[in-house]
């Protein structure tokens, strides 16, 4: 019984001094005082207005706290606001509060706003909450010895920061991120971040942390994403720095496009000098229309602080895209490499290689500088049949509407970027090529492929090619030598309009926003010289043979092109000046065994026609392509006209004058023979004369 009533004593005794202590407690905490030295201290340390709404209140239950109505600060001035905050509470240790000095276990922020603002001139409107405003943060309060704390915090200014929280929670944040000079703008909503114990001791350089969890939604242009982050546990310190592993995970959503992506890091170790990562995983789960893609990517990673360098020496993974277009559905490409970054040095190499059918693919990269952003590159590729992954050209839903082929070169500014392109063999959009050779050259929004060399259908091709941002310009020199005209036009063009083999040499220009401008705008000149071919469309001999019986007819026939009819030749040459789209030749020359042609007009390449009138003259009647049978045409020029859109030509014969042009033939031969024998009337009457 004494025993239990000395438990009960001493028990009354501790109870009656915790009441004594709460009502001390209570008793000495001024909220008023507390919430005037905080907008006291903010503003004569920072410029910036603090506006606490409501009292500061204190509770003592279940632990001891703070706490803070609604709370808004300005912009540096006290002009716009900068951020605001609903509520706020604070747990704090009790007993330093009796000696005035606040020592914060827990936080707790719900509804906090921000605007954060990277102004024209690249500072940030946090720079002086930092400490880049290093004589605001040094200015102490009046009343206070320059270099203390206020409020009885009991440490200096330059005191190293020593942390002991058991957790802190911010609920329902929103942070906007505002570019004034790009005038791009991202926001972060529901931002929720949650934290176990944070312990961090300056003076030792170590920071703890237990459970930490931030998640986000936000908002970038028309694009819409969440963020996700959790680590267990972290630990850095000089002397060991670890943690379990830590993930990332990040989705994005637009229009038809979606994208997941997570990154993770496991077996973290490392100290004040280096940090080791046992392996970094990435992956990748993103779809855009009908096209989905996957991948995934693993390395070792190996980071030096104080040389600022990091590298990944064994980069491994694969990446999968799928397309119903596709003809093959679906595409694997394995990935290798290795990259390493100096960031001191602000320099970067990147080697990567895959492989997939018969293609073999190396690739390297070296960022010389990375602001503005200096690369060069090379690309190493076997053998690749672009067409063979990628869809049908023209593969479009039968509801969707025709659209004009718009150009944007915009991606060509603010780059910096030189590299070679080899490939021992290419096919892209039909067009077959060989031993294809590049250098490429991009800076100030130009991009200059000089030289630009292959081999194509038999023959071979060098030159250059221009594209430049600054007014969507083209520019293109190209000489092809010996090559095969008519395979290379129907890969090209579509067209089957020329057979031979010979020169081409090109030197043109244009500008436009769309292909259809583009077309319209063509300038420069042009010129082809071809041996051994035909024209495709129109057999010239059946023709002609077809005059005989409607020379009297004194009216012009017209046929369409005729697939399988042709007009051979052994020589055929022609230049262009190309002006506004259209292309104007005035020195056609054709010749074959019997026929000689000669021919003027224009190509509207903008407009998709043409206009050409050709004149075709029997010079033999040997033979060849039916020349016996054109002893009639002997001596004739029949003009041949070529008319209409290059999908449907249409070639006339334009026979109206060829009658005339006939009888004026006959009597200019009269002539000649009438002037032949009285030529030999004079020369036997002169030997007459001389006796001869």
């Amino acid at each position: 019984m004494k025993a239990l009533r000395i438990l009960g004593i001493v028990t009354g005794i501790v109870v009656a001094l915790i009441a004594v202590g709460i009502g001390l407690l209570l008793a000495l905490f001024d909220g008023e005082k507390l919430k005037s030295e905080l907008v006291r201290t903010v503003l004569e340390q920072k410029q910036r207005k603090l506006d606490i709404a409501g009292k500061v209140e204190l509770s003592v239950w279940p632990e001891a706290s703070i706490r803070l109505g609604r709370v808004s600060l300005s912009e540096p001035g006290g002009k716009e606001e900068f951020a605001t905050l609903d509520s706020a509470r604070v747990a704090v240790a009790v007993l330093p509060l009796l000696s005035k000095q606040v020592q914060v276990q827990r936080i707790e922020l719900a509804g906090l706003k921000a605007s954060l603002v990277k102004r024209k001139d690249g500072t940030l409107n946090i720079a002086d909450l930092l400490g880049g405003d290093k004589q605001a943060a040094n200015k102490a309060p009046p009343g206070v010895p320059s270099g203390t704390q206020s409020a009885g915090a009991g440490a200096t200014a330059n005191s190293p920061v020593q942390l002991d929280i058991a957790g802190i929670r911010i609920s329902n944040a929103q942070i906007t991120w505002r570019d004034e000079k790009s005038g791009a703008t991202t926001s972060l909503s529901n931002l929720d971040i949650g934290s176990g114990r944070i312990l961090a001791d300056g003076a030792r350089q170590t920071l703890a942390v237990d459970a930490l969890s931030i998640a986000a939604k936000g908002k970038s242009g028309a694009d819409n994403f969440e963020l996700k982050l959790e680590a267990p546990k972290l630990l850095l310190s000089p002397e060991k720095s670890g943690g379990e592993t830590l993930s990332l995970d990040a989705t994005l959503a637009g229009g038809d496009r979606k994208l997941a992506a997570k990154l993770m890091l496991s077996a973290v170790e490392g100290n004040a000098n280096a940090l080791k990562i046992g392996k970094l995983a990435f992956e990748l789960d993103a779809k855009s229309g009908d096209t989905a893609a996957k991948g995934r990517l693993e390395s070792p990673v190996a980071v030096d602080f104080a040389a600022q360098t990091l590298a990944l020496e064994n980069l491994a993974g694969k990446v999968d895209i799928a397309n119903p277009r596709m003809p093959m559905k679906q595409l694997s490409l394995p990935i290798a490499g290795k990259l390493h970054t100096d960031l001191a040095k602000q320099n970067a190499a990147l080697e990567l290689g895959t492989r997939f059918d018969e293609s073999k693919i190396a690739l390297k990269l070296n960022v010389a500088r990375f602001a503005p952003l200096a690369l060069g590159f090379e690309l190493d590729i076997d053998r690749l049949d672009i067409d063979k992954y990628l869809p049908p050209a023209g593969a479009k839903p039968a509801e969707a509407a025709p659209k004009e082929d718009k150009l944007d070169f915009s991606a060509l500014k603010g780059r910096d970027v030189h590299g070679a392109i080899r490939v021992g063999a290419l096919q892209v959009s039909k067009l077959k090529l060989a031993k294809l050779n590049a250098t490429l050259r991009l800076a100030g929004g130009r991009l200059d492929i000089a030289p630009l060399n292959f081999a194509l259908y038999d023959g071979s091709a060098n030159g250059s090619v221009m594209l430049d941002a600054n007014g969507n310009q083209l520019a293109l020199k190209q000489s092809l030598a010996g090559v095969s005209i008519n395979p290379l036009m129907k890969d090209v063009a579509a067209k089957d309009l020329l057979e031979g083999r010979g020169n081409v040499t090109l030197d043109i220009n244009s500008r436009g926003e769309s292909v259809a401008a583009m077309k319209k705008a063509l300038g420069g000149t042009a010129s082809i010289s071809l041996k051994d071919g035909a024209i495709k469309g129109i057999n010239l001999a059946q023709s002609l043979r077809e005059i005989k019986g409607r020379l009297g007819a004194k009216q012009d026939t017209t046929q369409q092109a005729r697939a399988g009819d042709k007009t051979d030749f052994s020589e055929l040459a022609a230049s262009f000046k190309i002006t506004h789209g259209v292309a104007r030749n005035d020195d056609l020359t054709m010749k074959s065994p019997f026929l000689r042609l000669a021919g003027a007009g224009d190509i509207d390449i903008g407009g998709g026609q043409m206009n050409y009138l050709a004149k075709a003259s029997v010079v033999a009647t040997g033979a060849g392509q039916g020349g016996k049978e054109l002893e009639h045409l002997k001596g004739l020029t029949v003009p041949v006209r070529v008319s209409g859109p290059f999908a449907s030509l249409s070639y006339k014969l334009e026979l109206g004058g060829l009658v005339a042009d006939a009888a004026k033939a006959k009597v200019e031969e009269k002539k000649e023979e009438i002037k032949a024998k009285a030529q030999d009337q004079v020369k036997d009457k002169l030997k007459g004369l001389f006796g001869k």
